[in-house]
């Protein structure tokens, strides 16, 4: 009869965690030199946005699922893997395209998969493969998932529209607005819950990590953790809703739904957690029973630092790329074109504060008076400093009342102006962005446009407008505001010329 083959330790053998302190730290250091622009952009984003400021306990649990995991860690010798190395370079690749394309998310999730793709060269597979789920719990540093708000807010007016059908009462829905005989209601982005799902997938892969072992249990969870918070976010809102029904006042319903919602959130949360306790495998090892595993010894001091290192100097290749086309391309500064709307608007110089750079105008076209900011950038620009512009000129309107529309009306291009509505405080303005002498809604079309255009050149320059009515802001509120609204309408509608000459005066000479 064999005996069994025991994984042998000598018994001076220095501890692993120890021999990996100078690949892991190696290259730890050389991906936060290399990639501290998107670390600094998120840490930014977890401060300023409540759907992310969860994102600043995911390096503790990872950390605590890593410590949770140490008897299962245990005699596994981490072995270098050179592949890691050819992984990386389409992951390069890929920060690169994103870089070109504006989207600092994209930069973010290539930078994660780039450091994940270290740790696996310098870790092996086996010892990976057991540190995965905490690994990839890392993923949830990236402040993702806010191109999905629209949709989330078309699933949430979708079930507030048939919630009312069922109970009979008459509403008029138009995009996300809904009128009931108490009052007016409008699913801003704020209520699309976003905040609720990305805190309930960040949970429900916790969850799952610590308290199952089989992937298809854990995959299970996940996807409940998933579908649950959309529907709950529905229900909610047709609640209030419903509720405002009831208490005869759109106003009474709405005044706490974000402590209605957290409320609701929470109570879902402990129902998915009672749901998912009588399935928990956590007391199982994920290791082999029984000791009959040789994993072997480990890969050297040197080598595991040699491909720490080869996988961080490919990741470097790109960014210093992006840096050698950002030099080699960079066009002189543009000014901002000039606006002129005719004899019958006096026109007042610097009325309006405007950024470094920008111009600031104000307009007395007969009864309305405007403010107009705007500003041109090099041809060669990308898409990240036009919207980081566009953000910042808007930020007043940035609120959790916040509305949106497109102007429509004769004499006005398709998507010229994006009007933005803020409830509380009361603020109205519309912005502009104009590529290659065209007004553009800002999405994956404009960057690719302006991707190219930054290596290739362009005709013109891009300009970012907005338009603000003057008036007493402090002393407005939701019902005096539509008279300022539709002032602005007015104004844009009946001046088209504005937007032509963007368009005409933006062409470089």
């Amino acid at each position: 009869m064999n005996a069994p083959v025991m994984a042998s330790v000598p018994a001076a053998a220095v501890p692993e965690w120890r021999r990996l302190l100078l690949p892991l730290g190696a290259g730890l250091a050389l991906f936060a030199a290399i990639f501290f622009r998107e670390g600094l952009a998120a840490v930014q984003t977890w401060e300023a946005s409540t759907a992310y400021n969860h994102c600043f306990l995911v390096i503790p649990i990872a950390l605590y699922l890593l410590w949770d995991r140490r008897d299962d860690l245990a005699g596994l010798r981490a072995r270098a893997e050179p592949v890691a190395i050819l992984l990386a370079v389409p992951l390069a690749a890929g920060w690169l395209v994103a870089e070109r394309l504006g989207i600092m998310e994209g930069r973010q999730l290539a930078a994660v998969s780039l450091l994940e793709v270290m740790l696996f060269g310098v870790l092996g597979r086996r010892l990976w493969g057991a540190m995965a789920g905490p690994l990839l719990y890392l993923y949830f540093l990236v402040p993702f998932g806010e191109f999905l708000t629209p949709r989330l807010q078309d699933v949430t007016t979708f079930f507030i529209r048939h919630g009312l059908e069922l109970a009979g009462i008459p509403a008029f829905i138009d995009g996300y607005i809904i009128e009931i005989p108490q009052g007016t209601f409008f699913v801003a982005e704020a209520c699309a819950g976003l905040r609720f799902l990305i805190a309930s997938i960040a949970f429900g892969c916790l969850y799952a990590l610590m308290m199952y072992r089989s992937p298809v249990r854990r995959a299970a969870f996940i996807a409940v953790s998933l579908v649950v918070p959309v529907i709950a976010n529905g229900a909610r809102g047709f609640g209030i809703v419903y509720l405002g029904h009831i208490l005869g006042s759109a106003q009474a319903a709405a005044a706490d739904h974000v402590i209605y919602g957290w409320v609701f959130f929470s109570a879902v949360i402990l129902l998915l957690i009672a749901l998912g306790l009588p399935f928990r495998q956590d007391e199982m090892s994920t290791r082999p029973a029984g000791p009959a595993v040789r994993f072997g010894p480990g890969s050297g001091a040197a080598r595991l630092v040699g491909v720490a290192l080869a996988v961080a100097g490919v990741a470097a290749l790109t960014p210093a790329l992006a840096f050698g086309i950002t030099r080699a391309t960079v066009a002189q500064a543009v000014a901002p074109p000039d606006v002129d709307l005719g004899p019958d608007c006096l026109s007042i110089k610097g009325a309006e504060p405007a950024p470094p750079g920008a111009r600031g105008l104000r307009l007395i076209c007969g009864q309305y008076a405007m403010d107009l900011v705007w500003q041109a950038f090099s041809p060669r620009v990308t898409a990240a400093p036009v919207m980081a512009e566009r953000r910042l000129l808007v930020q007043r309107a940035q609120t959790e009342g916040l509305q949106e529309s497109w102007l429509t009306g004769a004499g006005e291009p398709a998507g010229a102006w994006r009007v933005m509505r803020s409830n509380d405080p009361a603020f109205i303005i519309a912005v502009s962005v104009w590529i290659d002498g065209r007004p553009v809604r800002p999405g994956l079309t404009m960057r690719a446009r302006m991707a190219i255009s930054s290596l290739l050149g362009g005709t013109h320059a891009p300009v970012v407008m907005t338009v603000t009515p003057v008036a007493d802001w402090a002393a407005l509120n939701p019902a005096t505001r539509k008279p300022v609204d539709a002032g602005l309408t007015a104004f844009l509608l009946a001046h088209p010329e504005l937007s032509s000459q963007i368009g005409e005066r933006s062409a470089l000479r």
